[in-house]
This record gives C-alpha cells, sequence and structure tokens, in this order.
C-alpha cells in the first residue's frame, strides 16, 4: 500500500516530539521536533546515525565539542557516543540510522 504522509510538515513546534516515521531491520528513521530552548539530554544512539535538519538551527554537542547545525545540513555521528542536542530555533530534523 502507497501513503503520503505529511507528519513532519503538519505537526506543530511544540516541547519535544520523536516520531518513528519507519523501521525495519536495515534501518530506522525518527523525525524530532524541537521548541526554541528545549533540551535533548545526553544520549547515545545504538547505531551509526545521520542527522538532517529540516527547518530550523540546533547545537549538537559530542566528545566536548559544540557543531552548529542550520536547515538543510547533514551530521553523521557515531554510535554508542553520548551527545546532546539544543534547539536555538523551532526545529525539525530526521535522524537516520
Amino acid at each position: 500500500m502507497y501513503e503520503i504522509g505529511k507528519r513532519i510538515k503538519t505537526q506543530a513546534i511544540k516541547g519535544i516530539q520523536v516520531h518513528k516515521l519507519n523501521k525495519n531491520k536495515a534501518l530506522e528513521i525518527l523525525c524530532i521536533i524541537m521548541e526554541k530552548g528545549s533540551i535533548l539530554p545526553e544520549h547515545i544512539s545504538p547505531k551509526d546515525a545521520t542527522l538532517i535538519v529540516m527547518e530550523g538551527a540546533l547545537d549538537f554537542k559530542i566528545e566536548g565539542k559544540s557543531f552548529l547545525l542550520y536547515h538543510y545540513e547533514d551530521f553523521m555521528f557515531p554510535k554508542e557516543i553520548p551527545h546532546s542536542v539544543r534547539a536555538k530555533e523551532n526545529s525539525r530534523f530526521l535522524i537516520i540510522r
């Protein structure tokens, strides 16, 4: 069955929201929505991952370094390394792992 989803586009930006868009044995795609100023506290990814900023701006911290990420930028990071994310603006991004 084919389906056009609009969850990324239509979900209001309020607080922190995590939506699982797809998951199978090979990969998982998450859409994360963060309101300006919200923080995802330090955590790890179980797999190597790519973050793709769809909208907004993020401060991604990993191994004592801070990376400012803006819309249409992507960032790859390894599994099992603690990291955190702060929304500098209302933001939407994908995690593909």
